[in-house]
């Protein structure tokens, strides 16, 4: 989603993604609220849910952003971990990122580097590549000329989302989640974009 004006966050202080955060370790549910899948339609993903504009994108945000995410994941836990994970585009710092629940593995950082990759290199978000090449990753590698081992740097799964500013070229920041069901890592994120930016 690339609108002319940025997202703005709802309104709220900063520290609500804590909030959430301790409101959801008290909280007490028989199972999670399902995630919505995104959709497969490339041009519906390319118009609803590969990249989000947002007025401004700091630190703070992503701190808000990391912990919002964090508050939805946890729900999930034990039976499944996540790990979410922002990062600066331009030099690749991270600017949050945390294990949900108490599998994850280096494996799952595999996979946030790889998303992130694809994201930098052919900016668009992993789940938009995924629907583009109905993740055929043979074709995706031959397409760009790519060796079997440069190609696997790079994944065409959901859960990379690019993070724009308004104003600003290029992608500012990416947003990664893996450990669930890749429909449900790329869902999650849009989940909370829009439930707490407009």
């Amino acid at each position: 989603m690339t609108p002319k004006a940025g997202l703005r966050r709802r309104a709220w202080t900063d520290g609500h993604g804590l909030q959430k955060v301790l409101a959801a370790k008290q909280e007490v549910r028989q199972a999670p609220k399902p995630i919505a899948h995104p959709p497969k339609d490339v041009p519906l993903v390319k118009e609803t849910c590969d990249s989000f504009t947002f007025e401004s994108f700091t630190e703070e945000d992503a701190w808000e952003l990391g912990h919002l995410l964090y508050a939805r994941l946890l729900e999930f836990t034990p039976q499944q971990s996540t790990v979410i994970s922002i990062a600066l585009a331009s030099s690749g710092q991270i600017l949050f990122q945390t294990a949900c629940g108490p599998d994850t593995t280096k494996e799952n950082e595999n996979w946030i580097e790889r998303k992130r990759n694809t994201i930098l290199r052919f900016a668009g978000s992993s789940w938009y590549w995924h629907c583009v090449w109905d993740g055929d990753e043979d074709r995706f590698r031959k397409v760009f000329s790519m060796s079997i081992e440069e190609s696997s740097k790079y994944a065409i799964h959901g859960g990379g989302v690019p993070i724009r500013v308004r104003g600003v070229a290029g992608i500012v920041a990416v947003v990664c989640v893996s450990g669930l069901q890749q429909e449900e890592d790329h869902g999650v994120i849009v989940e909370v974009i829009n439930d707490n930016w407009h």
